[in-house]
Order: C-alpha cells, then structure tokens, then sequence
C-alpha cells in the first residue's frame, strides 16, 4: 500500500477497530495457550484433548512456596513475557517522537530503559542459555544493537531462538497495508537480541499482519512476506514445504508429524528454536481455513494450541494476525473469548504507571504512534477519557459486583444492569489475585493518587421505573491487606436523565489505591441499568507516600534497587540500598506533568544521592542530587546523564537534606542545603517520581508530591 493510501487509512476507525481485534487476538492467545507452555503435543492430547477454549480450571494446582502459593490454580490474566515485550519494546516509537527511522541501536536502549533486570519482561535463563538475557548483558555492557543480538557474538544456536517472533506484533500494528515498512521495522527490532533465521521469521510475521489490514487472502499474504526474506533461508523452504503439505495433506495432525520429523526441535538447538515454532504458526493458519469462516479464530487457535511447543507464543501471533485480518467480527463468532478476559492487560516495567493497563489503552498507544509517524493528531476519544468503552464490546478491565450485576457495551458505553444494588470496577493497582503471580512478577505502581480529581458521566436509562443512586467508589489495601472502600458524595439520577460525577481523591494515609469504579442503587428495590459513559481523573497529585496501614503499601513503588528496607530499627519507614551503580525506587504515572516532589533525605556512605522527577523508567528523567564529591546537580538523563545546573555542597553523611525538586513546563528548579538550580529543558513533560542512590543507601520518612508551585515562588 503507498503512503497515501496508508495515510488515509489512518483516518478510517475501521484501522483503529482492527489494531483493537489484533491486540485482544494477541492476549486472549496468550492466556489460551500460557497454563501448558512447553508441552509436547502427546500430552496436550492426552491430558487436554484438543484445546478449543480456555483450560485454567482444567490445569493442575501450581505450588510455589517461595511465593507462599500452594497448591491453587494459576491465575487467568498474568505477567507474561509476549504481552510485555511487544506493548513495551514499541514504546520506542513514541520515545523517539514517532521518527519511523528509529535504529536498532535506539530499541536496544529502550531495553536498558524499561527492563529491570532480573524482574521484568525477559526470561532470565542465564547468559548463553537465554537469548534475551545474553543480548540484556551485551547492551548493559555497551555493546550497541544490533551485534548485541548477532550470531557473530552470540552464536548461531543462542541468535536463533523465537524470542524475535515473539515480540513482533506492534510493528505491524503501526505499518497497515505497509509490509515493507513493517518488515524493516521488525528488523531492526529483531537484531537486538537476534540474528539469522530469528530475524526472517520475525519479517515474514510482521509483513503478513501488515499486509492482512487490507488482505484477507492467506496465500497472497504468505507471498507478499516471503518478498522480504532469501529464498534460500530455512525459514522460506519451511513455508514452502507446509503450502505443499497443505496441498496434499487434509489432516493438521499428519502434516505436523512432518513439521516434526524435517524441522523439529532436534534439529534445531536451544531452548525454543524459531524454525520449529514459525512452522507451528503456518500449520495453524493453513488449516485453520475451515469452509465455515465463522470458526476460523478458534480452529486456528486450537491448532497452534493443541499441536505443542510454545503455545502461548505461537497462540498469541497467531491470534494477533487473524484479529488484524478478520476483526473483532471473527473473534465474537465463537465461544465467549472476550469476557474472561474483559480486556485486561499487565505489563510490569521500569514504568510502573503503564503496568495496569487494557486492550483499549494499548490500542490508543498503537494508533497514536502510526498516527504521530505521519504527522497526523492523537485519537483521543471523549476528551482524552482514560475509559472511554469507544470500541464495540470494550469493557475496559471493568468487573460488575452485586447481585444480579452484569456489564455490556453495545452503544460505546458501559452498560451495568443490577436487580436493586450493583456497580462495576476497575482495577488501578495490582488486584488481590495477581498478589502472588507465579513466573514474572507484577511490578506496578499505582494508576490513581490521592489529590487527583476523578470524573465521570453516568446515565440512567430511561426504562428504569424510578431514580437510581450512583457514587464513585475506590478501594484501598488497608489494615490487614484488606480491600476497604472510600466512597464520594452520592447523586440520585432520574430515568433517561444523566449526571456528572467529580470526586477529589482523599487522603488514603499511605495505603495504595487498588480500585475505582461506580456503585448503583436503586430507590424502591427494583432492577435496572445505568450507562457509564466515561471515566477518567486528572490533576497533580496531593499525596504523601509514607508508611501504610498494612504490609502491601511497599509494593506501590517499583522496585530498581538493590535492596528497599521497609523496616529496621533505629531507621526511617523508607530506606533503599544500591550496592553498583546508580538505583531508583519509583512511582507514579504518565498523567503527572507540573509539580513539586520535596523529601528530606538522609545519606549513608554513597556516591550520590537525590530525587527524580517526571520519571519515565531507568534511563529517562530529571534528578536533583547530591555527589559525594560536593556538588549538587541538576541532571537530565536520557541514556547519559548531562548535568543542565550545578553548585558547590557540601555532602554530609548522617545528616538530613530538605529536598524540593519543582517541574513545570519546561523549567526545573531544584532546591537543597540553601541551594537554588535552574535549568530550562523540554526531553520529559510528564512521568512519575523516584528516590536515588549510588553505590551505598539513603533514607527518608516520606515523600510529598504537590501541584508545582513554580509561578507562585517564582513570583516571590
């Protein structure tokens, strides 16, 4: 497709519709095929039969006492390497203000940014053992991408893996009708971690999906790819083999005993070749085509599930794929794969305030990048509405509670039916059962903060027969872990009438916000719906991140340090460690543009210590800090560190420093030690806030975050 066409492709919502179907066919096959990850496709038939729908409740209890989990079934939505990394990796665009140019050497440093090593997105197998982690540690090291990922550094076998198929999905997703630039892109993305036969799979994938935007047919779609890679590589003569099996070969089962016997994992070295698992996604596109096209979805699904190897991976491009090709038309035919899952998405990062996160919200990310590489104004649905229920049947990670509760969409707003007294939330920090998530962790900070301003519209509808009661209504972690809600004012709604609801966050005293959503009553006991039109908050914080009333509040920061005491005796609430190099404890979120962070801090033995602002992961922020060598500092770092202001101080240990690090616009001002920085700079208008050490430890009883109070001191 040429860029004109492309262009106006982008103004169509049925380009928008379709990224949404590619991003819920994504999850919904990863979550299919997570619980048997790694089974051989004896045993998923023996113990599975052929997997058709989801198998959760099927699986065998999981047992991980280092967790404290015993013995309970695994969890339906999970931190999941496939997800993360795709929704993660493609955040390069948008840190590179959407320059389809982006290098392989700028997504290799979008790595360094978002990953923290050892907890999140990559599978930490061991240099040598796991391709992601080898090619973490060339970068951490300053090898650049792509020989990060290349065979010449890493070998053939490690290079080969399908961690570069994998993670592939995004780059399509904003290259529509464009398989060429879709294909480049997955190059480049690919070569960080990959080499060789890696890198072809990825293109062929990621050119397929480019092109299914505007091609149903599977046989051009394969053509179209093969374009983009050797015609002698193992990846083409794979592909060629299965249309010639397919061709004589009825039954899927007796041309994957092929695809075993002349490409199967014996053949290939390593953990989790690509070859072996790319043909696992063709044997289920060519016979998934069932002359029924209402069942093509889950037999396709059913296939790249039931055949074995990596389910989830093969599962989830191949449900991507069909979703950008067929719609959310094709998904909704089946079995009810969209409920269970009620779009709900974590993506545990450096950036904590993306973790919780949905389909919709990951759709706008994807959009608004292949709308900004073209020059074109962000989607931005009803005002920019965090949930806004603008796609069809979108839900938005949205439960119903109360008897008799249910939730629809079918008008772009969310629908909540209850018989007397019901409501639907949301969550916006990790909920009670991803607590204890085996395999990768859920990282997150909060998405909601006490001071911010929540809003929304809410209708009654206009068949009920009397006025219901609506109030917002969050829950927070308090005293004993347990969820307690805190409720605003509540307003009575007349049938066919409609409210505005607005609501300023309170004071949690350090408990961490876990839900939002609206609670309905009905005024004589009868049943009725309400339409939630739109939900969404604003604003600064006003909070003070201090000690709660349980044991969960420390986990509202994310992690990046060695070590974070929450409790030591003779020592403050909050007191972090790093033992090489520079450590971050963070939180907060992307919503956070101009305010004022202020802490008093108190150093022991370290190189440099300080607070951060508009923080957007390891690499991306601004930091008022103190070195061990006399200075106080005003730094930007973008990958470098770049000092923008700095004077002469004295660093004493033991002793407490009243930090204030003020951002608005595109002014930084720091104060500390009777010290003023002043530094004018625009590389980060919004992200969360940390707390920095290098190389020893620092302390602080809490830490303020308020509306900037740079015009008014500034005035002074």
């Amino acid at each position: 497709m040429a860029d004109a066409v492309n262009h106006s492709y982008l103004l169509n919502h049925e380009y928008i519709e379709r990224v949404y179907a590619g991003v819920l066919g994504k999850i919904i096959g990863v979550y299919l095929g997570r619980p048997f990850e790694g089974w051989s496709n004896a045993r998923i038939e023996r113990e599975l039969g052929e997997v058709d729908y989801y198998v959760n409740d099927r699986m065998p209890p999981v047992v991980d006492p280092s967790l404290g989990i015993e013995r309970v079934r695994p969890p339906f939505i999970v931190t999941d390497d496939d997800i993360t990394g795709t929704f993660t990796f493609l955040r390069t665009l948008t840190d590179q203000r959407c320059d389809a140019n982006l290098t392989a050497e700028q997504i290799g440093q979008a790595w360094l940014n978002y990953i923290i090593e050892k907890k999140t997105i990559l599978w930490w197998g061991g240099v040598g053992n796991s391709t992601e982690h080898t090619a973490y540690q060339r970068l951490k090291k300053g090898v650049p991408a792509p020989r990060s990922g290349s065979i010449a550094l890493n070998g053939k076998v490690v290079a080969e893996q399908i961690g570069s198929q994998i993670f592939i999905d995004g780059w399509a997703l904003v290259a529509p009708g464009d398989p060429e630039r879709a294909a480049e892109l997955a190059k480049r993305a690919a070569s960080v971690s990959h080499d060789g036969e890696a890198i072809y799979g990825a293109q062929v994938l990621a050119a397929m999906e480019a092109q299914a935007f505007v091609e149903r047919d599977l046989g051009k779609l394969i053509d179209v790819a093969l374009r983009f890679v050797p015609r002698d590589c193992v990846i083409a003569r794979l592909i060629n083999d299965m249309r010639e099996w397919r061709e004589e070969i009825a039954d899927w089962r007796q041309a994957r005993q092929l695809l075993e016997r002349d490409y199967g994992y014996d053949k290939y070295g390593g953990n989790c070749h690509m070859v072996p698992n790319h043909g696992v996604i063709h044997l289920a596109l060519l016979y998934g085509q069932d002359v029924n096209p209402a069942v093509n979805f889950q037999r396709a699904l059913m296939i790249a599930n039931t055949a074995g190897w990596d389910t989830d991976c093969n599962s989830g491009n191949v449900g991507c794929l069909l979703g950008i090709r067929d719609g959310l038309v094709a998904i909704d035919r089946g079995p009810d794969w969209r409920g269970p899952v009620a779009d709900r998405i974590y993506l545990p990062t450096a950036d904590g305030g993306r973790a919780i996160s949905d389909a919709v919200i990951e759709t706008m990310h994807v959009v608004n990048a292949a709308r900004g590489m073209r020059g074109e104004a962000a989607w931005t649905p009803k005002d920019g509405a965090r949930f806004h229920f603008s796609l069809p049947g979108s839900v938005q990670g949205f439960l119903p509670f109360g008897e008799g509760a249910a939730l629809s969409n079918d008008t772009g707003r969310l629908t909540i039916k209850f018989e007397t007294a019901a409501g639907a939330r949301t969550a916006t920090w990790i909920p009670q059962d991803a607590l204890k998530m085996p395999g990768y962790e859920l990282l997150a900070a909060p998405t909601l903060y006490p001071g911010q301003t929540v809003r929304a519209r809410v209708l009654a509808a206009a068949t009920n027969t009397a006025p219901v009661r609506v109030n917002l209504c969050a829950q927070i972690y308090s005293a004993g872990d347990v969820l307690e809600a805190r409720r605003s004012d509540v307003m009575e709604i007349a049938p066919g009438a409609e409210a505005a609801l607005q609501w300023l966050v309170p004071d949690m005293s350090g408990d961490p916000i876990a839900t939002i959503g609206i609670e309905v009553n009905s005024t004589i006991a009868q049943a009725g719906a309400v339409h939630l039109d739109f939900l969404t908050w604003d604003g600064a914080p006003d909070v003070t991140l201090r000690r709660g009333s349980g044991t969960l509040w420390p986990r509202a920061w994310v992690q990046a340090v060695d070590h974070f005491h929450t409790f030591w005796p003779n020592s403050a609430p909050i007191r972090i460690l790093n033992d090489d190099g520079p450590g971050l404890l963070m939180t907060g979120t992307s919503d956070w543009r101009d305010y004022v962070v202020r802490a008093a801090l108190t150093p022991h033995m370290c190189e440099d210590f300080g607070l951060c602002a508009r923080v957007q992961g390891l690499r991306r922020y601004y930091s008022l800090r103190i070195a061990r060598s006399g200075k106080a500092q005003l730094v930007r770092t973008l990958h470098d560190d770049v000092v923008l202001a700095e004077a002469d101080c004295a660093c004493e240990f033991g002793r407490a420093y009243a930090f204030e690090l003020d951002v608005r616009g595109a002014q930084i001002i720091g104060r500390v030690g009777g010290i003023e920085l002043r530094a004018s700079d625009d590389a980060f208008t919004a992200g969360g806030i940390a707390l920095r050490v290098s190389d020893g430890r620092v302390e602080t009883e809490e830490i303020k975050v308020r509306s900037s109070e740079f015009g008014m001191q500034s005035a002074a």
